[in-house]
């Protein structure tokens, strides 16, 4: 069965419009701050939606792309215990997740449910946006290097391993889908939130 086709209206880029792929609307997008843009599934909706300005009436919680991944960290202190997921964001169905690692930290957490989701990604053929709230995780990957200060000791023996599998893999491997990161002040908490803060 074919995928249907989707067209993207970007209200807040480099150069604003209505694009027929996701490839264009990306170069757009990413690396921009403060971009808005809005996945649609015809082309007569795409440019309704942009000439009439509907970005604000739609309100900010359209303005990421629903066909993505969301990946989120759930820890119990920091260091602490630390669990991970990935979530189809239209849906918040939970495509893959780690139970747990009795002591690592967040951002350790957030590379490897990053690499985990490209790597999901990639065995799958997609190449639809990860999402992250983490910047330095981000980072981390585009570096292809977990850069943390957490101390090598039996108690972080497991999470170690982890990253490295995790950066052996980046370094191995090629991916095309866009690292996004999740605007929490304009869209809320990121659908693989844990649901724990407060």
């Amino acid at each position: 069965m074919a995928k249907k086709k989707k067209w993207y209206v970007v209200w807040k880029g480099r150069k604003p419009g209505v694009y027929n792929n996701w490839v264009e609307c990306e170069k757009q997008v990413k690396g921009y701050a403060g971009a808005s843009f809005r996945s649609f599934p015809s082309e007569k909706e795409a440019r309704d939606a942009f000439e009439n300005n509907k970005s604000h009436s739609l309100g900010e919680q359209t303005h990421y792309m629903e066909d993505s991944i969301s990946v989120d960290v759930g820890s119990h202190g920091n260091p602490g215990f630390v669990e991970y997921k990935g979530v189809y964001t239209k849906t918040g169905e939970v495509v893959f997740f780690h139970p747990g690692i009795e002591m690592g930290t967040n951002n350790m957490g957030e590379f490897l449910a990053i690499v985990h989701a490209l790597a999901y990604l990639k065995k799958k053929s997609s190449s639809i946006p990860v999402y992250s709230d983490s910047a330095t995780a981000m980072k981390w990957v585009r570096q292809k290097k977990a850069n943390s200060s957490l101390k090598r000791t039996p108690e972080t023996e497991q999470i170690w391993q982890l990253i490295e599998k995790a950066e052996n893999w980046l370094h191995d491997n090629t991916w095309e889908n866009p690292l996004l990161k999740w605007d929490t002040k304009a869209w809320g908490e990121i659908k693989a939130d844990y649901g724990r803060k407060g």
